[in-house]
């Protein structure tokens, strides 16, 4: 592997210190969640031939094996890289490409690749909890347009993005499974208002969308009508090793909006600062921590290679997402036992900003597919474990109880 991409290392190299800037560099002022910023850093990896390293070269990207990907998270550790790109080239377009028609790829994929084009996914729903399949957004098709009516909800930047993939229900007599269709969406246009939400730490960059009488054309159906949950499993596939730190489109950051906790270096330097880097309990701590760390690098080669052969089942994914919750639950526990009474101090100082990773762990447990769902998703269909008895198997949507739409305050 070494001899195959040491010349593309090479030119990387060389590269990297004239075009990208060090993240040790001079500060930016809200650089680190400006859009506008990371669009910019986009198009320089774009203009240089190394953005969608792993993308088909028939849409912009440079058609790499994920090796390549993998030198170059690598080499450009220390420089300041588009994060707020990751969830866009991590799960929207491999989606796109996997299920896009040519018309489409041609034309978002490589407006992704430079970075003119953000986008985010429109699942979750205010009344369906886990439940994705249970969908209640309505699209009613009339000619060749769909007018789309419902509400989603904890859409990661969905205010400052340009597109959206918008699963919603074409059909209301078919299982529940059945009867969806994963839609193109332009956001910022009439009948689509989207509401940043503030959370405990004052973050906003999730949001909910309110979704009145939108036309969309019928050209804009992403996959076959009715089939959209094929489309979602594919999407959730992508969002899973993404999540898991798996990903061969990304830039090997965590992408913005993702939970997050201490590496385990980071809660050494915490324990340091602390005064508590003698404690047995604090150095217990900081050792399991490394240990967590090694184990996800050894499970991410070893499933990423079981998928890549076909040894193992895509949806084994699900026990890196798994793995991932584990870890940062743990890290960011472990960062408040470590730094003690110093993360009140947030939002100053290194162990404040502890304190606001702490008050986000929990949706490191929900986001990117609930940790719930993930055990189930291990248990039936990696472990071929029965499934738990679900009264609304084969029947007719229509005909299974379920929440009201979300309406606007």
């Amino acid at each position: 592997m070494e001899q195959h991409t040491e010349p593309f290392r090479r030119r990387l190299r060389q590269w990297l210190p004239d075009h990208m800037p060090r993240e040790d560099g001079p500060p930016r002022t809200g650089s680190a969640r400006d859009p506008a910023r990371h669009r910019e850093l986009q198009r320089r990896l774009f203009d240089g031939g190394f953005a969608g390293l792993t993308y088909p070269a028939a849409y912009g990207g440079q058609g790499l094996t994920a090796e390549f990907q993998e030198v170059f998270n690598q080499e450009a550790a220390g420089y300041e890289l588009p994060t707020l790109c990751n969830v866009t080239l991590g799960i929207l377009g491999p989606t796109i490409v996997d299920f896009g028609t040519e018309e489409q790829k041609l034309r978002h994929i490589p407006a992704i690749l430079r970075g003119d084009e953000m986008w985010v996914q429109l699942l979750s729903e205010p009344a369906g909890g886990s439940d994705l399949a249970g969908c209640i957004t309505r699209a009613v098709r009339d000619g060749d347009v769909w007018v789309l009516n419902g509400s989603k909800i904890w859409s990661t930047n969905a205010h400052i993005s340009d597109f959206a993939l918008c699963l919603a229900r074409s059909n209301w007599s078919l299982p529940k499974h059945r009867g969806l269709t994963m839609f193109i969406v332009a956001l910022h246009q009439p009948g689509l208002d989207i509401e940043p939400i503030t959370q405990a730490n004052g973050d906003a960059e999730f949001c909910q969308e309110f979704i009145t009488d939108l036309a969309i054309g019928a050209a804009d159906t992403l996959g076959a009508e009715n089939a959209g949950w094929e489309v979602v499993s594919r999407l959730l596939y992508h969002e899973r090793n993404l999540a898991g730190a798996a990903s061969p489109y990304t830039y090997g950051l965590v992408a913005e909006g993702t939970p997050v906790a201490p590496t385990a270096p980071e809660l050494a330097e915490v324990a340091r600062a602390a005064g508590t880097a003698h404690n047995n309990r604090v150095r217990a701590l900081v050792a399991e921590a490394h240990a967590l760390d090694a184990i996800q690098e050894q499970l991410v080669e070893r499933i990423g290679t079981g998928i890549a052969l076909g040894t193992l089942q895509a949806t084994s994914g699900s026990l890196l997402r798994l793995f991932e919750i584990t870890k940062v639950l743990f890290c960011s526990n472990a960062s408040v036992d470590i730094a003690r009474s110093e993360v009140v101090v947030w939002p100053e100082g290194t162990a404040g900003s502890l304190g606001g990773q702490f008050l986000m762990r929990q949706s490191a447990a929900l986001a990117g597919g609930s940790i719930e769902m993930q055990r189930n998703i291990i248990a039936e269909r990696v472990l071929g474990l029965p499934r738990e008895h679900a009264p609304d198997v084969g029947v007719p949507f229509d005909s299974v109880p379920h929440n009201a739409p979300s309406t606007r305050r």
